[in-house]
């Protein structure tokens, strides 16, 4: 019966989901009014209350007060105003296989319950459901912008089908398509990267642009850089590490290289980064989570070397996707191992983290990374309008004595009143807009209940260990 609701080549039913999303007006202007705001621009600084005028898809003004009239007015009293989170490593594609290994110890046991069963067997319409209940649930949780390394791209169907997504639920987003990890595929990489540049991504105003994740191949880096898309790689450890003294000698490293985890590596390693420009974002719980060389996220060992990471949450295979937990996983972890080191005598060890350092690295840094620090990441007269608004009145907030303490260390998705992304608002008075939960609810369930019966998996909503499933 799954099967039959689900026919391969008919996914076009599902865009009922949310309700087309339509331009926002230029000369439409929204006031965001007597708020406190956390611009993560220093020449902006920070306001105790003020107010954001809005026109269109951009930030026009910031100011203690703005009066103005015939605006759209929403009421920011008791509210702090920030950035848009822009998560700069997320693999959408996994939606539907949210906590489906949560005890999962290493990498390989995560790649077992995920690209080496469910994921061969992942038809376009899986692919746009699970990237649209991905990109929906960061938009609830105030992520205005993810980077999507969409590693499951079997066919040009699937890419297609993984924008179009994307675009429907109103995330800013970068499409970064790659190679699947096992099974069958269309063999149309890097070819299909012009097509796409093409056809879905000639504007580069759009919300969704395109960048290409591959790992280390000379003709794909190649690819790539002949139409102008950054390239995203999974740099894990020393061995992938030696790789670096060639690439660098050959010039094949600069800031147009996003590297994620970037674990293991030794100190000339890093200065290698350093030096060539490279992007790097670090993935606390994943790194932790599947054992990744030392197990502690590599933000000391960036900053250390005079780069700025990002933080990013990789994957829900495992945990939850919201950046506030990012942000204290981040937090505690270098604050502990900054400790330790203390203890056992170390005379250079590291300062303790702030705050707002972490949450430079889930905003500007974020933005940086993914190449659209032009345009997001902070609150800045002429950047998109990405903003996002934190009621400070709920129980578990209340009172706030510090802006950005209350963000990193006790927000949550809950707590997040409003979402505007380009302009446009996507959550409003703690609810997403434009959306039909019933028809997500189903759609998702449809998709999951095909996948598991193709893997021979019976969901064991108890388990320790990992799913038994039939691999390809």
């Amino acid at each position: 019966m799954i099967l039959e609701h689900y026919p391969h080549t008919d996914w076009e039913h599902l865009r009922s989901i949310v309700q087309p999303l339509s331009p926002v007006p230029a000369t439409h202007r929204t006031l965001i009014k007597g708020g406190t705001i956390v611009s993560m621009d220093k020449d902006v600084g920070d306001l105790v209350r003020g107010d954001i005028l809005v026109e269109g898809e951009r930030i026009v003004a910031i100011a203690p007060e703005i009066d103005i009239y015939d605006v759209e007015v929403i009421n920011a009293t008791d509210m702090i105003v920030m950035p848009g989170f822009v998560d700069s490593h997320r693999h959408a594609w996994e939606g539907q296989l949210r906590r489906i290994d949560p005890n999962s110890p290493t990498l390989l046991d995560y790649l077992n319950s995920t690209h080496f069963s469910f994921a061969t067997h992942y038809r376009p319409e899986d692919m746009y459901v699970g990237n649209m209940i991905t990109a929906l649930g960061a938009l609830d949780a105030g992520i205005t912008t993810i980077v999507d390394n969409s590693h499951n791209a079997r066919s040009q169907a699937h890419s297609d089908a993984s924008i179009d997504a994307l675009e429907d639920a109103g995330i800013r987003a970068v499409y970064a398509p790659g190679t699947p990890l096992a099974g069958e595929w269309a063999h149309h990489w890097p070819q299909d990267l012009g097509r796409l540049k093409q056809e879905r991504f000639s504007d580069d105003n759009q919300l969704v642009t395109m960048a290409m994740m591959s790992q280390w191949d000379r003709d794909t880096w190649a690819a790539a850089r002949e139409v102008g898309l950054r390239i995203i790689t999974e740099f894990l450890g020393d061995d992938m590490g030696k790789l670096l003294p060639m690439l660098k000698e050959e010039g094949l490293l600069g800031p147009d290289n996003i590297f994620n985890h970037c674990t293991g590596l030794s100190d000339a390693q890093w200065e290698i980064l350093r030096e060539t420009g490279v992007n790097v974002d670090v993935c606390p719980r994943s790194d932790a989570q599947y054992g990744l060389e030392e197990g502690l996220c590599a933000y000391q060992r960036a900053i250390d070397h005079g780069i700025a990471p990002a933080i990013s949450i990789d994957v829900e295979a495992s945990y939850g996707g919201d950046m506030f937990a990012e942000m204290r996983a981040a937090y505690f972890l270098q604050r502990a191992h900054a400790q330790y080191r203390r203890y056992v005598g170390d005379t250079k060890a590291p300062a303790s983290v702030t705050v707002r350092s972490i949450l430079e690295t889930a905003t500007i840094n974020g933005a940086r990374v993914a190449g659209l620090e032009q345009k997001t990441g902070s609150l800045t007269p002429g950047k998109q309008a990405d903003i996002i608004l934190i009621r400070t009145t709920d129980l578990n907030l209340f009172p706030s004595n510090h802006a950005i303490g209350t963000i990193v260390h006790a927000a949550e998705r809950s707590n997040v009143d409003t979402v505007m992304v380009g302009g446009r608002i996507r959550k409003a008075g703690g609810k997403l807009r434009d959306l039909d939960q019933t028809a997500l609810k189903l759609a998702t369930e449809l998709s999951r209940a095909y996948l598991f019966a193709r893997v021979g998996y019976t969901p064991d909503v108890f388990a320790d260990a990992s799913p038994q499933v039939v691999k390809a």
